[in-house]
Parts: structure tokens; sequence; C-alpha cells
């Protein structure tokens, strides 16, 4: 069932987990294991260059994402292109790539989004990180679900691969919300039907995870992350590297490991290593879409920051707005900012300026 306490989940819970893995990005499993045992006395580990609690471009980019169907009146990837070209144009994404760095500059130029991505045999993970509000909007429409999958990925990514990797994530969103308990097996048969419309060697794997979730977490993670062939450039990573396979792969057994559990959901992500904000806050956005907001530890959400704006209550207010979209299913008009009250959030402002 959709509620709004769905909609903040998936959004608290993708930035949460990223703000978690951020710190320990590229570092060995071992040394994610050090890690998890620090937070796990109630003590923080920030980034050497940001705070503690700030969360990075794929879910700065999933944000986005849910402002665009806000202010667009649904899903439309011209919008939703636009808005990834405005945050890299004021110099705000944290952790960007360079090659989404140099999609972005096309963007800005005039390219059109279905020509700006990266082409095959690029297929990275960034467009499955920020796929999760896709899944809220579409979890009773497949069709549609793959089609924005499809195309938000397209934005940035042109590898079928990068594209599969964003219905994975949707799709698992949209499933997780179901009432009732997570049957992995049901849960990924259905995943890999929807994966297949895009790539199937992308969904055989998918379907093949079933093999892998009653496994240690050792073990799975021998099988997952040589999987999918990274170029050499990509070969150095320890752990779960940016590929998009081995990465959507540890984020769906991460979840399905625990289903009921966010932190242990948290904690198996990010001992996987190597791309732990990724896979953290792929994990954490379909355990909270799942669990609701409630299931998320306030003492860590309400420390969420984006560069000293975007924070936890900034957030819940985009995630709010969203739902009533959901809801009403038709555009927010200014007028209609004045039911949310007097909130002195950068939200608001923003969306008085997209209007």
């Amino acid at each position: 069932m959709l509620t709004k306490d769905k909609f903040r989940g998936c959004l608290i819970g993708q930035c949460v987990g990223d703000a978690l893995g951020m710190p320990v990005e590229r570092r060995s499993p071992a040394d994610c294991q050090r890690y998890l045992e620090v937070i796990s006395r109630g003590e923080v580990e920030a980034h050497p260059h940001f705070p503690f609690g700030q969360y990075t471009d794929g879910s700065q980019l999933a944000r986005e994402l849910m402002i665009s169907f806000i202010t667009c009146g649904g899903f439309d990837a011209e919008g939703y292109a636009r808005r990834i070209a405005k945050v890299y144009e004021r110099n705000l994404i944290v952790g960007s790539s360079r090659v989404g760095r140099k999609v972005a500059q096309r963007l800005l130029a005039g390219v059109s989004w279905r020509e700006a991505g990266t082409p095959t045999p690029y297929a990275r993970n960034g467009s499955a990180m920020r796929a999760a509000p896709i899944g809220l909007f579409f979890h009773q429409d497949p069709r549609q679900l793959i089609q924005a999958a499809w195309e938000q990925s397209w934005i940035t990514h042109q590898d079928p691969r990068s594209a599969a990797g964003a219905v994975a994530i949707a799709g698992a969103v949209a499933i997780s919300l179901e009432d009732k308990p997570i049957d992995p097996q049901m849960f990924l048969h259905q995943l890999s039907s929807w994966v297949r419309e895009v790539d199937s060697s992308v969904a055989d794997i998918v379907a093949a995870l079933t093999n892998l979730v009653s496994l240690p977490l050792e073990a799975a993670h021998s099988c997952i992350a040589p999987v999918g062939e990274p170029p050499e450039s990509l070969k150095d990573w320890e752990g779960i590297s940016p590929w998009v396979v081995p990465s959507i792969l540890w984020s769906l057994y991460s979840f399905l490991r625990s289903p009921n559990d966010y932190q242990s959901i948290i904690q198996t992500a990010i001992a996987g290593g190597g791309d732990t904000d990724t896979t953290a806050a792929i994990a954490g956005a379909i355990g909270g879409a799942h669990l609701g907001l409630q299931a998320i530890p306030q003492a860590i959400a309400r420390q969420l920051t984006d560069q000293g704006l975007w924070g936890y209550e900034s957030l819940l207010t985009t995630a709010d707005l969203a739902f009533h979209f959901s809801q009403v299913g038709q555009m927010i008009e200014k007028e209609d900012l004045r039911a949310w009250g007097n909130q002195k959030s950068e939200l608001i402002q923003e969306l008085k300026q997209s209007l």
C-alpha cells in the first residue's frame, strides 16, 4: 500500500544509506567491517572533506527526480534532464564521475537528452542509484515504470545494462510496497521479468540471485563482486565496483537478506566494500520504502545535509509533496504551496522558481 510514510522512508532511507556509506567509499570489505563496528557504538566517522550526514550525487539526483515529477506534472525526461544539468551548472554535485560531468556539459550546450548520454559499453551504476522514486510513482503500472526507468537512465547512460539496472531498482521499490512478507524467490522472479524487457543478460543474473540470498555474507560476496566483467579502469576497486551489475546485485542481496531490519540492510551493503555510498543508498531506498520512516534511525537521519542545505526537514517536505502529487495526479501550482504552511525550506523556494 502506498502511503506518505513510504515516500518518506524511501527518500530518507536512501540518503541515510548514502551518508553512512560515503566515508568508506573505495575501501576494502575488511576496512568497512571495522567502520561498522565504530558506528555500531554510536560513534561517527565523517568523510575528510564533508561533514557527517552528507549524501552524494545519486541521492541528490533521486531528490531532483522527485521534484521533477512535481514540477513537470509527471515524468518528463526532458524536464528531468534540465534539472540534472542545472545541479551540475551550479556546481552542487558531490562525488560525480568525470563522465557524469561531461554528460552535463553536453546537456548544458543544448544537446538533446536522447543524445547526451555516454554510449555502450559504459555501464556504470549512476542511473540505477537515482531510480528509486520511479518505483513509488509507477508501482501499479509496470509498463510506465519500465519506460520511465529506461528514459531517465538514457539521459546519462546509453548502455542497456545501465537501464536494466535502473528498472531493477525502481521495480524493487515497487514490489517492496506490497502489504505482504517479502519472499525472495517471488520477488526476484517478478523483478527479472521486468528487467528482461530491457536486457535479458541482466535479467538472467537477477533471477539467479535467488540462489545466493541464503548464503552468508562472505560467500555471497565472492559470487557477486566479480559479476558483469567491468572494464580495466574499474578492476582496481576492492569490494563492489561501480559497474552496474554487481552494484544492483549486492544492493538487492542486502535488502533480501534482512528485509525487515533497515539497519541490517545498510550494514550488509556497506560490508561489501567498494562503492559503498551507492550500494547503501540503493538498499536503503528499497528498505525505507518497505519499512517506512519509523524504521530509519532518527539520530542519523536528522543529520542529513547537502552542503548545508536539503537536510532532513526539506527532504520530508519533498517526499510529502511528491506523495501529494501521486494522489491528486496533477502538477503542484504556486498557490497550492500555501497549503504546506510557512515552512522556511529551500524546497519551497526551489519550487516557486521552477513553476
